[in-house]
């Protein structure tokens, strides 16, 4: 697919055929094309935790609910045939530039803007999302609710150092129930992109 037609449809798909399997083949294809993400200092301070067997799909969403009755977005999102979890590794990103070609010997988070262990791990999520696209599949990234992150390692004996940032869903699309978030439009162009300098507040 050309890389035009992936942005164009690239869509947040919440709704799946349950009866259509992805081939493990095409799977594997998709996690690859995330590992080959950027990460600062070639870090690579990320895993991800690929679920396609129906017990090992259970138990992602009931360690990650509130144990209810599943309401119309989770019982849409039950039907995804793939789930893989996004997780990064700080560590590795502050032993890696510890080390003698980067010297931030100390391993302290202040000398970091931003927590790129994060941020890559996005990037490589993004990777794996627009490659579902292309194979003509559809992908939502979410997140794990906050109380819900512990139950989840134990119940997948995710390592300490080890943090979910976001989980994809992938599949074959269903008929979708169109977000309500969409009705808000796209911000204007100008109003987000600013070539040269910021434009200076107006005064008066």
């Amino acid at each position: 697919m050309d890389f035009e037609e992936v942005l164009r449809r690239r869509r947040m798909v919440r709704s799946y055929d349950p009866d259509r399997p992805v081939d493990p083949a095409l799977v594997d294809k998709i996690v690859r094309h995330g590992l080959r993400a950027p990460s600062a200092g070639f870090s690579q301070g990320w895993s991800f935790l690929v679920l396609t067997e129906p017990a090992d799909r259970d138990l992602y969403w009931s360690s990650t609910s509130d144990g209810g009755e599943p309401d119309g977005w989770l019982t849409r999102m039950r039907t995804a045939p793939v789930i893989v979890v996004c997780l990064s590794n700080k560590s590795a990103y502050l032993d890696r530039y510890a080390e003698p070609d980067k010297g931030w010997t100390d391993r302290s988070e202040s000398h970091w803007p931003v927590p790129y262990w994060d941020i890559d791990t996005g990037f490589a999520a993004l990777l794996m999302h627009l490659s579902a696209v292309n194979e003509e599949l559809g992908s939502c990234f979410f997140g794990i609710p906050v109380p819900a992150v512990a139950r989840f390692k134990d119940a997948f004996g995710v390592p300490e150092e080890y943090s979910p940032i976001g989980t994809l869903t992938v599949g074959y699309r269903a008929p979708d129930k169109r977000s309500p978030s969409l009705r808000r439009g796209h911000r204007p162009v100008d109003d987000v992109v600013h070539h040269g300098r910021w434009a200076a507040p107006r005064r008066g």
